[in-house]
Order: C-alpha cells, then sequence, then structure tokens
C-alpha cells in the first residue's frame, strides 16, 4: 500500500527521484498516466491489470465510459526507474501535471499520484475547507 507524501525537484530532462519506499512496491515496471485533477497517476503492473480490466468491462455503447477509457489509455506510458532510482516523466504528462520543477509524490493506496507543487497546495487547501462535509459522506458509506 502507498503512503505519505514526498516532495522533490524535477531536472531539465522530466527525472523525478521516486522515494525508496515508493519504488519497493512499483517494481521493476510500471504504468504512469494522466490522472484526475491536474495530477498523474503512477500504477504498479500488477494493479493496473486489475484497472485495465475494469476499464475493459465498461459498456462501450456510453459516451462517458469510451471518453474515460481513451483519456487513461492514451496517455499511459510503461516506465522503469534508472540507476539512480528517478523515473522519466514524458513530456505529455508533464504538460498534462502542469509540472515544471517542483514535485509533490502522495501515495493512495493502490496508486501514486505526481502533483506540481503549486496545483497540490491549491488542491489540499480547498479541499481543507470541506474535509467534515467529506468526511460526513464517507459516513454514510460506511467508512
Amino acid at each position: 500500500m502507498f503512503m505519505g507524501e514526498f516532495r522533490h525537484a524535477m531536472d531539465e530532462k522530466g527525472r523525478v527521484i521516486m522515494p525508496a519506499r515508493f519504488r519497493e512496491t512499483l517494481g521493476e515496471k510500471f504504468v504512469i498516466t494522466r490522472g484526475l485533477d491536474n495530477c498523474l497517476f503512477v500504477y504498479p503492473v500488477q494493479e493496473w491489470k486489475i484497472l485495465e480490466e475494469k476499464l475493459k468491462s465498461l459498456p462501450l455503447t456510453r459516451q462517458d465510459a469510451r471518453a474515460f477509457v481513451r483519456y487513461l489509455l492514451s496517455g499511459a506510458a510503461e516506465c522503469e526507474f534508472d540507476k539512480q532510482g528517478r523515473i522519466s516523466v514524458p513530456n505529455n504528462l508533464r504538460d498534462h501535471g502542469l509540472i515544471k520543477k517542483d514535485v509533490v509524490i502522495i501515495g493512495v493506496a493502490d496508486r501514486i499520484e505526481l502533483w506540481s507543487k503549486e496545483k497540490w497546495e491549491d488542491y489540499i487547501n480547498q479541499a481543507r475547507d470541506s474535509y467534515e462535509e467529506i468526511a460526513e459522506t464517507m459516513d454514510e458509506l460506511g467508512i
């Protein structure tokens, strides 16, 4: 399981170091793709396969399902670490995440998210005001 928040700088070639505890769980190869809220999702291959199966089961006749599958899969790239434990983030994904230099890497259970520092701070500041409302809805879901 992935959890925690880490901050690193991306170099001029689009490489960023992945925290050691995340590298161990990700394995040698993993998948990075567009995420929601202008972040990037990073999945271990086994979790990605589970997600792929769920995406394949979505009804082809629904426009929103087709759009979501296209969104995730067209931006996906299989990656691996270099000798220094860095990942190279493709240009199209850096553009999607609005990532220039400072990166926040967070663990979110079955995946990792990469955020630009500015987008993450905006997100946290906006969400902070509604955590109690969110908690109430989670209670309704049995969490």
